[in-house]
């Protein structure tokens, strides 16, 4: 993670875009590329979707959210497996198991 933080900060700030990257705008960016690895699967079969755009687009989602995680000094690894954990309670196995019902409807 790490590695890809600091690769993500060096190419930014050799185009002096850290300017532009405030926790509002990087949420925005974060938002378009995730409508943008949407569109990937828009009108057709998922199966159907083009592998590399989905790489590129991805990609660019997971850009703008460690950059945000980043601003905020998060630990990626934390925050995830503390979510991971979070949604073991909310979706205990047993409930849950093979089911696609939210938490509430279990």
């Amino acid at each position: 993670m790490e590695e890809i933080i600091e690769k993500l900060l060096e190419f930014r700030n050799e185009r002096d875009w850290e300017q532009f990257h405030n926790p509002k705008d990087l949420a925005i960016a974060l938002n378009i590329e995730s409508s943008e690895l949407l569109e990937q699967f828009l009108w057709k079969n998922y199966h159907d979707a083009k592998v590399e755009k989905v790489k590129k687009e991805l990609a660019d989602v997971f850009a703008y959210a460690f950059l945000l995680a980043n601003y905020y000094k998060f630990d990626v690894k934390e925050i995830v497996f503390d979510k991971i954990q979070e949604n073991g309670k909310k979706y205990p196995i047993g409930k849950a198991k093979g089911t696609a019902k939210k938490y509430n409807e279990l």
